[in-house]
């Protein structure tokens, strides 16, 4: 239990939320950019412990989110054709596309699998050769290194039916272009497990282009506390650098393996993120060494036209623009089990969270 009673320990969690209050003067605005983040800090009501000083908003954290409208859409096309099987984690199963899910076209008789990781999916196309195993590649820095081992692999064994939709994030480019847009903040509590994989040292443009301080953080309740905390103390100094509160997974430098593999595999590309539209480098693709495995070089198709669900505010949200509750939709029309938007479908989106846990806090 080591690493767990320690951080939800209610003495310890008192005395850094007393340290908190002392020493916030300033009012600032702190985002969270990780989903798991945004669960815990809603699921143990980190807001109502914190003086009238902190703000805490959700941003681009959500790797379901933030992915483009037009990838679900692709997917559902893809799965409609013969031979085809889909393979995806379940977070995927129930966001709305343009017209349909990959829930409804399950339904519908559609060879859709839910599974745990890209070794799961490459497991299915040795075991269904007659089909082609469409794996949807989402997530950040975090998921890419796997994935780009079972592509690897598939290469590597020549698994010609082994194929990969990706719609992969790249996080320190979100983070720049919500300080660009004007989105009024005064710190990151950055991602821990985007940086056990890429290091903390990703984040250093942040402080010195920006002047904001940033802090890497675990997600245990009193993780985030202490996080917080860092973030107090230098904004009470008007300091801004990168610290690792997460220092028992986080290092400066990150897991080279791990950079070195996605490096073989993937390549920087430009990418859209659900509000914020098209930003440089922020997305990866399958580099064309491995463009046996891709779905989109091997198998082209017509994706009709993408329709955004009306009244949905999901990207504004991702923005810290707005919260949850200011959406009409939101709790009403929109709800973990009848979904407009992206938000509210992944147990990470900030809609979600704020709806489980509401009654903790806004």
């Amino acid at each position: 239990m080591n690493y767990l009673d320690e951080f939800r320990n209610k003495a310890l969690v008192q005395k850094t939320v007393a340290k908190i209050h002392a020493l916030s003067k300033k009012k600032i605005t702190l985002m969270e950019v990780c989903g798991g983040h945004t669960m815990v800090i809603q699921k143990t009501g980190i807001p109502g412990l914190l003086p009238e000083t902190i703000t805490l908003i959700s941003g681009p954290g959500c790797p379901v989110c933030v992915t483009d409208h037009k990838f679900i859409d692709t997917a559902i096309a893809y799965a409609r054709q013969k031979n085809v099987m889909i393979a995806t984690f379940g977070d995927l199963m129930r966001v709305p596309g343009s017209s349909s899910s990959l829930n409804a076209e399950k339904a519908q008789g559609a060879d859709i699998r839910v599974v745990y990781s890209s070794l799961d999916a490459l497991h299915l196309a040795r075991q269904h050769p007659e089909k082609k195993v469409i794996f949807l590649a989402i997530g950040f820095e975090t998921t890419a290194p796997g994935n780009a081992v079972a592509i690897r692999e598939a290469q590597r064994h020549q698994l010609d039916n082994f194929l990969v939709l990706s719609a992969h994030k790249r996080m320190p480019p979100a983070m720049s272009a919500i300080i660009r847009e004007g989105v009024r903040i005064n710190g990151y509590i950055a991602p821990g497990h985007v940086s056990t994989i890429t290091g903390a040292d990703i984040y250093r443009f942040i402080p010195e282009q920006y002047h904001l301080p940033v802090v890497v953080s675990g997600f245990e309740p009193l993780d985030i506390l202490q996080s917080i905390l860092l973030l107090v103390k230098q904004a009470e100094k008007d300091e801004a650098r990168v610290e690792i509160q997460y220092q028992r997974v986080v290092s400066p430098k990150g897991n080279v393996k791990a950079q070195n593999i996605v490096n073989e595999v993937f390549e920087p590309e430009d990418s859209w993120w659900r509000g914020l539209g098209i930003l440089p480098e922020s997305g990866l693709k399958i580099k064309p060494a491995y463009k046996t495995h891709d779905a989109l070089i091997q198998l082209p198709i017509n994706v009709p036209e993408t329709k955004e669900p009306r009244g949905c505010i999901c990207g504004e949200i991702l923005k810290g623009l707005k919260k949850p509750s200011d959406c009409r939709l939101f709790g009403t029309l929109c709800t973990p089990v009848s979904p407009v938007g992206a938000c509210m479908v992944s147990n990470e989106g900030a809609c979600q969270a704020l709806f489980r846990y509401r009654m903790r806090g806004d």
